[in-house]
Parts: structure tokens; C-alpha cells; sequence
């Protein structure tokens, strides 16, 4: 009997994850990034942080475009856990930071993103990222196409 009731104690427990409150938390984080580093970024509505460090020329791509670029996946400690080569991929099927960043920079351009979790990959982790991690990504965006 005993172990019924832990059972059905355990199975009443809510889950103890804050969308609100980590939303905050990564905000701050991402602040305190920009502070230190000396960072001028511009916040978008959806709170992603963007520097446009290079604009580049031409037309702004979509989240429906094919898009080819080079990037750099870092986390606010520093650590590098990813970094290569795009090619012509769907830029819908990135996560929605992307999504929401890329299209303020032209082919050749170079974008910095500070990307909360909730825009990345949540409370989940993902292979070496931990989960509600801030991302940093340098992007460079080397064409696209509708």
C-alpha cells in the first residue's frame, strides 16, 4: 500500500521549470555578457540580442530562404561547441534564434547573436550544451536563395 501511495505522490509533483523566470534569468545573463565584453547589441522584440557586425549587400533572406554560411556555436563561459559550414539548408530548420537573427544581415554579412534558451533548445539539453544554456553564434552569411 505504501508503495501506491509513494507512487501516486510522486506522479502529483509538478515539474519546477519557469518559462517566466528563466526567460529573466537568460536575459540578465545575456546583459551581463554585453557589459562585459563591451558589446553594442540591439534587442529584438523576441529578445534575441544582434550585432550586425557586417552588413552585407543585397536583399535580406527569409526563414523560408536556403541559406549557406559559416558559424561559431559558443557558451557564455567560452566554451566552443560547435562550428562549421552550412550548405544550402532550409533556414527554418535552425533554431528560432537563427530564425529571428539572420534575416538582419545581407550575403557577406556577419551577424553576432545572443541567443536566450527558450530560442535555442530550452530546458532540454543538446549533446555538449547544457540545458537553458544562453548561445552565442558569429555567423557569416555566404549567400541564399527563396
Amino acid at each position: 500500500m505504501l508503495v501506491v501511495f509513494i507512487a501516486a505522490f510522486s506522479s502529483c509533483k509538478k515539474d519546477s521549470f519557469d518559462p517566466a523566470k528563466q526567460a529573466a534569468t537568460d536575459d540578465a545573463a545575456i546583459q551581463a555578457y554585453i557589459k562585459a565584453n563591451n558589446i553594442t547589441a540591439t534587442k529584438d522584440p523576441s529578445g534575441v540580442y544582434y550585432q550586425v557586425i557586417a552588413s552585407g549587400t543585397g536583399a535580406y533572406p527569409t526563414a523560408n530562404s536556403l541559406i549557406t554560411a559559416a558559424y561559431t556555436g559558443k557558451l557564455l563561459n567560452g566554451t566552443v561547441f560547435d562550428s562549421g559550414n552550412i550548405p544550402s539548408s532550409p533556414l527554418s530548420g535552425y533554431i528560432q534564434g537563427w530564425q529571428i537573427g539572420i534575416p538582419h544581415i545581407n550575403t557577406g554579412g556577419r551577424i553576432l547573436l545572443l541567443i536566450p534558451s527558450a530560442l535555442a533548445y530550452g530546458n532540454a539539453a543538446k549533446g555538449s550544451i547544457p540545458a537553458n544554456s544562453v548561445l552565442i553564434f558569429t555567423i557569416d552569411l555566404t549567400g541564399f536563395s527563396n
